[in-house]
């Protein structure tokens, strides 16, 4: 996969390994992101925890998500002062709502924000999202909701927006769009994409103007209890689900084939 070889001149020898294994899997998060067409111009962001630290790493406001390299993200840390001699600026809203997540939750290290077309749809509906599909009945019981405050640039709102989370790994942002969280950049990326069908199929078939029909009782708790692999939870946090740790590696190699030059 795309990983150059680190020498003195390059910027993985500015930081810890750990470090740029984080900014390789965050940038190719970007990419691929901008490849399914889940991108806002340049707003809505990924941010990803440095491992053993404080900090975390998100995107230079400015950029599109297919410019994004490992070593443009700006690390920052919880009161949005950037670490490192970065030229890069910041979101002021992308700062309020990632930060709220990562303050609040240890095991929160990739949150993933979106503005999708269906995921703004969603949003906009009190019913939320229903657990008519599969990929829907995957979050059954594990999505929270949060309602709209305009945008987010004042710091009150983080408590808000922690609170409402709760332990959830999911997060309808009302009127706005969707939230997820991670164990990991591939866990985020992951339930994004199950998050994203889910959304669409819902509104799908709520255009077609017939009786939604729903599962019978027990089908959706029984989905969403066999998302979690009991192999893969070793190493994981108790009653973590780990999405992603498959499908990852398939996905870097989709990021190097279509979107490569992220891992610079």
């Amino acid at each position: 996969m795309n990983t150059p070889t680190a020498n003195s001149d390059s910027p993985s020898a500015l930081m810890t390994p750990a470090e740029w294994q984080a900014r390789l899997d965050l940038a190719a998060c970007y990419r691929l992101v901008a490849h399914h067409g889940w991108t806002d111009l340049i707003y809505t962001h990924i941010s990803l925890r440095v491992p053993g630290t404080d900090h975390y790493l998100i995107n230079p406001f400015g950029w599109s998500f297919d410019e994004i390299t490992a070593s443009s993200l700006v690390k920052i840390d919880s009161d949005g002062q950037k670490v490192g001699d970065s030229p890069h600026d910041v979101h002021r809203a992308g700062f309020v709502i990632h930060s709220a997540i990562h303050t609040a939750r240890d095991d929160a290290h990739c949150v993933l924000h979106l503005h999708t077309r269906a995921g703004m749809a969603i949003s906009m509906l009190k019913c939320g999202l229903l657990p008519l599909s599969q990929h829907a009945m995957m979050f059954h019981g594990k999505v929270a909701y949060h309602e709209s405050e305009g945008l987010a640039v004042q710091l009150d709102e983080r408590q808000r927006l922690a609170s409402d989370l709760g332990d959830k790994m999911v997060m309808i942002l009302r009127n706005h769009g969707t939230l997820v969280v991670g164990y990991t950049v591939a866990e985020a990326f992951s339930s994004m994409w199950h998050l994203e069908k889910a959304c669409q199929a819902q509104l799908d078939a709520m255009a077609c103007g017939q009786e939604l029909n729903f599962p019978p009782d027990g089908v959706a708790e029984q989905i969403s209890r066999l998302g979690f692999n009991k192999a893969a939870l070793r190493e994981y946090p108790q009653g973590r689900s780990p999405l992603g740790w498959k499908e990852w590696p398939a996905m870097l190699r989709l990021a190097d084939k279509v979107s490569p030059g992220y891992a610079v």
